[in-house]
Formats: structure tokens, sequence, C-alpha cells
């Protein structure tokens, strides 16, 4: 059986529809499900998926407080391998994962022959060096910031190989899926940089046909050919339409596609495509945990803090509740955090080991790229706490 999903929240639904069409339309024979990065919506159709599965359904322990503790994309991609766990349950089974800002242009038996004899395959973000260096700065130094392999796509096979991949990928999402790239972590995708070191039978797909987006666009010249799109000769699999509301894509498309006209008809379409969509009353639908249960809006900094503090998860198990959190927040959390509004790499004192005071001292110190920032925090809690609070907060927090 072959299974493909993407990830997505409600009003992200509409433009699913563009993927699953595409789906459809070149491997009928798959079943087609959605991670749903938000709470079941009532009364709303998804009939055009066979399963959704939403964080409730995902076993997660407390699941409310731990989608709290994530922004939207990072939640998105955090339930990502849960699903993928759940459809690797029937030996013989494959699963595709796509982002849900993608489309399929031709079949991807490659991949399914790949899986023949792997149980995990990548594609990475580059292929071939560039040779430029605005775009390796784009590009290459992007992919080292980022990740090496592209996690809009994944496939594994239900072997013990494909589903210890999903577990300890699971595993690692489940703590720590955040957008922290200072830090070496870029939600989902930078843990997969280990895969080929940590697990066997994993194949590096690098063909141009697949992944085609502007991360790569500068080495993959698109043509078409009595209605065929192709990369570098080979049949267009998929493309990956990156980064396109906020109008990244068409800007590093001209910078890099200059030699392949045909990729902004393929733009031109999409965004056509995408405004009927906007009109779809899904597309205002508003995320289920964006806000308190007062409708005040959540911050990143918020959620970064709640995460990252167990005694806070302890005192506040309900964290939208705004006469909780929200108001341990007002009174002492926008004081103790005002310092790291802007540098949420600083937080990650906060989720370290509890270790001696020594140790937590020593590891702050071999970082000095984090030390200036340590050292800021350091003197604000002297002045608003003194020695003792200083100490406190490292015993605590460290």
């Amino acid at each position: 059986m072959l299974h493909i999903f993407t990830s997505a929240a409600v009003n992200y639904i509409p433009k699913v529809r563009l993927l699953t069409e595409s789906i459809k339309k070149f491997h009928p024979e798959a079943r087609i499900h959605l991670a749903l990065a938000d709470e079941r919506p009532e009364n709303i159709p998804l009939d055009m998926f066979d399963s959704v599965w939403s964080p409730a359904d995902l076993g997660i322990d407390n699941w409310r407080s731990w989608a709290f503790g994530h922004a939207i994309v990072e939640l998105a991609t955090a339930i990502k391998p849960f699903v993928l766990e759940k459809l690797l349950a029937n030996d013989g089974d494959r699963v595709i994962y796509m982002d849900p800002d993608t489309v399929m242009y031709s079949r991807l038996d490659d991949v399914l022959a790949t899986l023949e004899h792997n149980s995990i395959a990548l594609t990475p973000h580059q292929t071939t060096p560039e040779d430029d260096w605005m775009a390796i700065w784009d590009n290459e130094i992007c992919s080292l910031k980022h990740g090496v392999y592209n996690l809009g796509f994944v496939a594994v096979a239900a072997t013990d190989a494909g589903r210890a991949f999903a577990a300890w990928w699971r595993e690692r999402c489940h703590r720590l899926c955040i957008d922290d790239i200072p830090n070496g972590i870029f939600t989902d995708q930078r843990w997969v940089d280990l895969a080929p070191a940590l697990f066997p039978e994993v194949a590096i797909l690098r063909t141009p046909r697949l992944n085609v987006s502007t991360w790569n666009l500068s080495k993959r010249r698109i043509t078409r050919e009595d209605g065929q799109f192709h990369v570098n000769g080979e049949p267009l699999g998929f493309y990956h339409y990156t980064g396109f509301d906020k109008g990244a894509h068409r800007i590093m498309a001209q910078r890099y596609a200059v030699h392949s006209p045909v990729v902004f008809e393929m733009i031109d379409w999409y965004e056509a495509a995408i405004q009927v969509t906007a009109a779809d009353p899904l597309s205002q639908h508003q995320w289920a945990f964006a806000n308190f249960d007062n409708g005040q809006p959540i911050s990143k900094l918020q959620r970064r803090v709640y995460r990252m503090r167990e005694d806070l998860q302890k005192a506040f198990p309900h964290p939208f509740d705004h006469t909780g959190f929200a108001a341990w927040w007002e009174k002492n959390g926008v004081h103790e955090y005002s310092g790291n509004k802007s540098d949420m790499s600083a937080l990650s004192m906060v989720s370290a080991p509890k270790k001696t005071i020594w140790s937590a001292l020593g590891g702050i110190i071999s970082r000095p790229a984090m030390l200036g920032a340590y050292m800021a925090r350091a003197r604000q809690i002297m002045t608003e706490k003194g020695i003792k609070g200083l100490l406190y907060e490292i015993r605590t927090r460290i």
C-alpha cells in the first residue's frame, strides 16, 4: 500500500487541494492523509483525505500544553514523524511525505523502486556544487543552517530500519522541534542530517527531477516538451513552491531561473491557483492555538519559555487559560525575559539538563558566541535579584 501525507493547519487546506489533485492524477492508487496542525474542525468536510490526524489523535501526553509550546510551523513539522510512525504500521507499506506547497507533475515510480532496496529516501537541497559566491551564500550556506536535506519530502518503507528512523525522529521532534538556528535546530529538518550516519538503508536521491525549488534552480533547467515539464532532460517529478506567500519564491527565481523562462509560467499558474483558494472560507479559519482563551495572542517568546521550563508546565498545566500562565507572564515573565525578546537563542539556557553550578558555568564558557547574551542576562538578574537570585537562576534553569 502506498500512503502519501502532508501537514497543514485548517487555513492551508484550500492550497493543499492543489497537491491532492496532482497526487490523484499521477498516483490514483495512493491513500492520501493529513497531519492536521490544528484542532479538528466541526462541520467542515475533509473527504479529500483517507484519514486525518490531529495532535489529539497522536497519543501525546498533555497534548494541548505540548501544542502551546509551538508556533504554527513548528507544530506542523513536529507532528510529521508521529503520523509517519502511524502509517508505517503494516509491513510492506510505503509512506511518502510531501509539503503542502508542493505539486506533483509525474509519477514517482523511481522513488518507489528505491524503497524496494532501501528504507529511507531523502532529497538534498543541492546536488551540484554552486560556482557563484552569491549562490553559495543563498543556497549552500542556507543548507548548512537549515539542513542538508529538504524535509518537504521524505519516503520511508515499513521495515525495521524505517520504523526505527520514524521512532527516533518522533522522539527528537517531541522535545525539540523548534526554530532555533543559532543552536543548531531548525524544526524537524536539521535532525535528519544525522539519519545517513545513524540508520542503515538510507538512499540519497540526487536526480534533478525531485524537489525542484529556488534552492537548486541555479543548476536545474526546466523546459516543457509536448506539455510535459522536464528538468535537465528528466521528467519533473514535483516542484516545491516554497516561500510563496511572502513573495520570496518569485524573488529567488528571478535571481536563479533566468535560464528557465518556463519557471515563471509555473509560478504564474500557482499564483493564480492560490488566489482562487483565497476565496475559500477555510482560508480565513483561525488557528486553534493562536490565542489565550480571552483572545490575547500568544507570542513566540511566551511559547518558548513555557516549553523550556518544566516548573511552569507543572504550575500551569492548562496554559491557554488566561488566568494562569498569561497572568504569571504579565506579573513576572514580561520583566524576567524582556532582554531576550529579540534573542530567542539565549533561552536555550532553560532547556539544558539540571547540573551543578560549575558544570553549567563550564557549558556557558565553552560557547563563546553566546557568552555576551548570557553575561547581559546575568547582569540583569544581579541588578534585580542580587547574587542569591543569580545562583538560584543558574541552579533551576541550567
